[in-house]
């Protein structure tokens, strides 16, 4: 069964249906390749969808260990390439996570290490090519 139901809207741009919850969302070219950048672009989603995998999975592992990441964020900066063909070449993600215990203890260094290791190993991160850089800094708040 599809997930994703994408339509051609013309002038570059797209309407983007998920079928599951009906959220839909729009891309457009981006300003550097004939686009007007009202919009995501693909590649923009492409860096959006590595930062907020590696948010979820993070989250998904340390509600295992009673931590809650809420109020976590992350920048992104995505970095395409200079030649040909047009590709993304880096990703650039500076994140600050606040990490809080059920109990107010402190996240100790062993979970730190632990959540620190998904941010290279989330489902997305896996899946892009390894040409792709994947630079990821982390501060803990």
């Amino acid at each position: 069964m599809p997930t994703i139901q994408i339509k051609y809207l013309g002038d570059l741009r797209t309407e983007d249906l998920h079928l599951q919850s009906g959220t839909r969302i729009h891309t457009d070219a981006p300003t550097d390749n004939q686009g007007r950048g009202e919009a995501f672009s693909p590649t923009d989603l492409v860096a959006n969808a590595l930062g907020t995998c590696i948010l979820t999975t993070m989250a998904i592992f340390a509600r295992r260990d009673g931590i809650e990441l809420e109020g976590s964020d992350a920048s992104i900066t995505k970095v395409m390439s200079q030649d040909a063909p047009r590709r993304i070449v880096k990703i650039e993600i500076e994140m600050t996570l606040r990490a809080n215990t059920a109990d107010g203890s402190p996240v100790t260094e062993a979970q730190k290490t632990k959540l620190e290791r998904i941010a290279h190993t989330c489902p997305v991160a896996i899946s892009l090519h390894p040409d792709l850089e994947q630079a990821v800094s982390i501060t803990w708040a």
